[in-house]
């Protein structure tokens, strides 16, 4: 018996750029990989490196005990699902789609109705990651399937972590790091856009920029406590100090006509917590307002 024969056969659906990198890392770990993808061209590089291309959906759906679906929504893994029918029956599906926390619930409770094990998850590295150790994927769902299929999903690389019996939770997750990514990326591009305005370059204020970010993990942790505790104290900082400081980056970005919503959103929740009486307080007591949006 070879080392490929002791491997677990996988399928992938869906060749997108994210789904042709899973195909590839299992691949190169030795796994026998199937593949279907709406468009079949979109196969044939895989299938040069050694993959076996399903004719079509039912097939590929019954190729193997384990079927990685990723997709472009929910949508469409709902059509997968409803067109394989009865050949995912009693196999276990991992659907690596981008979703909602109450999208993978439906999902779940679809695939339930066609008896077929279900695991949610979701990639938090670029596809050029993926297979690679700087690789995180996170789960959710039954333990269980997690812990007999971990071995053949470690072939996507570094962390495998899994959240937790709600299948929503592996979404739930994604938003809320993509959430803090986004916010961040287009902070930097904020406070590039106002610096260049006075002609420097970005990448000569960049360094100042990493400085700040790395202040953000130590920051981060006080933030979590404080949330957590409901404990908001301003020792070191408070709102009212804060507001000035936010003052002074909404009118620095409009004097240079740079747009200022991005630091006018961040500077509305201080009065509000004001207002409400908490200007003693510590900037996480912005939270509060976050749970209960302005109208």
């Amino acid at each position: 018996m070879t080392d490929r024969d002791s491997k677990t056969p996988v399928t992938v659906l869906g060749l997108g750029a994210m789904g042709t990198a899973l195909a590839r890392a299992f691949l190169a770990t030795g796994h026998p990989t199937t593949v279907w993808n709406r468009t079949p061209g979109r196969a044939d590089a895989l299938v040069t490196a050694g993959a076996v291309r399903a004719e079509n959906l039912p097939a590929a759906a019954s190729a193997g005990p384990l079927v990685v679906i990723c997709v472009l929504d929910h949508r469409a893994v709902h059509e997968l699902l409803d067109a394989a029918g009865d050949r995912l029956t009693g196999r276990t599906v991992v659907n690596l789609t981008s979703s909602t926390p109450e999208d993978a619930r439906e999902t779940a409770r679809r695939a339930a109705e066609l008896q077929v094990d279900y695991l949610d998850g979701a990639i938090m590295v670029p596809t050029p990651l993926v297979g690679r150790p700087e690789s995180l994927l996170i789960y959710s769902g039954d333990r269980h399937l997690y812990d007999t299929h971990r071995t053949t999903l470690a072939a996507l690389g570094g962390r495998s972590e899994h959240l937790g019996a709600d299948p929503g939770l592996a979404s739930l997750y994604e938003i809320g790091m993509l959430d803090l990514f986004f916010a961040g990326m287009t902070a930097f591009l904020h406070a590039a856009a106002l610096v260049a305005a006075d002609g420097v370059p970005a990448k000569e204020f960049l360094p100042y920029a990493e400085d700040v970010v790395a202040i953000l993990p130590e920051t981060l942790r006080g933030l979590a406590h404080d949330v957590d505790s409901a404990r908001h104290p301003g020792d070191d900082d408070n709102l009212e100090m804060d507001r000035a400081g936010l003052d002074h980056i909404v009118h620095a970005s409009e004097a240079r006509g740079v747009d200022p919503a991005l630091p006018a959103l961040v500077r509305g929740l201080a009065p509000r917590a004001i207002d409400s009486g908490h200007g003693r307080d510590g900037f996480s007591r912005v939270v509060q307002e976050l749970r209960r949006p302005a109208s």
